[in-house]
């Protein structure tokens, strides 16, 4: 999406006239989540204007900002998947929350089952035709034992759609995590430390999802998504 986002978030790329992050605000919202804090940083502006003019009829919902480099300072300082929750500890206000990006898509079905209320972490996983452009979960019965980033060898087919339900066990393992070899704060660093506890389990997807991060994937969403729900 290089070309395509030179001038703003991909999530913001319209797809038969609306951007596709009102598509996954629609589903948020009809899956019963009502209480939204999107973390922002590229072209904060964009993203408040859009929320300005977004719209979903017949439900009550309030979606709150925050500026992530505000928060921790710029990307050279600290960056990653998992900085974005060190930016909601006050707001999540010691309860469980559900965590996804607003790059990739679910269904509400989905979405709505990963509200599951009990002392458990979940990951949301998907069978996929190449695991190897993802994190694979490996798990025994419903526990997740570990996640292997992008592996050279087979080694499962279920992967991440970095969907996840945390409860506030998280924010104990979050200051653990040091930089990857990437030099990048992971979200799967903090989930990893909660499953060697026995802490996470794997939700697996019902329906369809997608990682919106290529030019095709345009195409494809709005024949899978918009077409098929």
């Amino acid at each position: 999406m290089l070309e395509l986002s030179e001038d703003k978030p991909k999530m913001l790329i319209e797809i038969n006239g609306r951007p596709f992050l009102a598509y996954l605000l629609d589903n948020i919202l009809e899956a019963g989540y009502t209480e939204i804090m999107m973390v922002m940083g590229y072209k904060e502006e964009m993203m408040k204007e859009f929320l300005k003019n977004y719209k979903y009829e017949g439900k009550k919902y309030a979606i709150d900002t925050v500026n992530q480099f505000e928060v921790l300072g710029p990307k050279e300082k600290e960056y990653g998947t998992a900085c974005p929750l060190k930016c909601v500890k006050d707001w999540t206000a010691g309860e469980n929350f559900i965590s996804l990006v607003g790059d990739n898509m679910y269904s509400a079905r989905d979405l709505k089952a990963m509200d599951v209320d009990d002392e458990y972490n979940y990951v949301g996983g998907l069978k996929h035709e190449a695991p190897e452009r993802f994190g694979v979960l490996i798990g025994e019965g419903e526990l997740l034992k570990e996640i292997i980033e992008k592996p050279k060898e087979f080694v499962g087919n279920l992967i991440n759609t970095s969907l996840y339900k945390f409860t506030p066990a998280m924010f104990e393992k979050l200051p653990l995590i040091g930089r990857s070899p990437r030099g990048e704060y992971e979200i799967t660093d903090v989930i990893s430390l909660l499953a060697k506890d026995g802490r996470v389990k794997v939700k697996i997807l019902q329906d369809n999802w997608m990682d919106f991060g290529r030019p095709e994937d345009i195409e494809k969403f709005s024949e899978e998504f918009l077409q098929h729900g």
